[in-house]
């Protein structure tokens, strides 16, 4: 589920612990810096997604 004007992109590090909301309101981080956060995040899920595959590979 998505919030309806696409501000989930914006609040993903808000979520994970990587930022403060009062970040973002305020200018300390801009665009470049949420989109890298969100790459970070892109990066961890789907190395935590691998690391389950192989351990269902493992043991199937």
């Amino acid at each position: 589920m998505s919030l309806s004007g696409g501000e989930d992109w914006l609040l993903r590090p808000v979520l994970r612990g990587m930022c403060r909301y009062e970040s973002l309101k305020d200018g300390t981080l801009d665009l470049a810096d949420v989109a890298l956060m969100n790459d970070a995040c892109d990066v961890q899920d789907e190395n935590e997604r691998r690391y389950l595959d192989a351990l269902k590979n493992k043991d199937a």
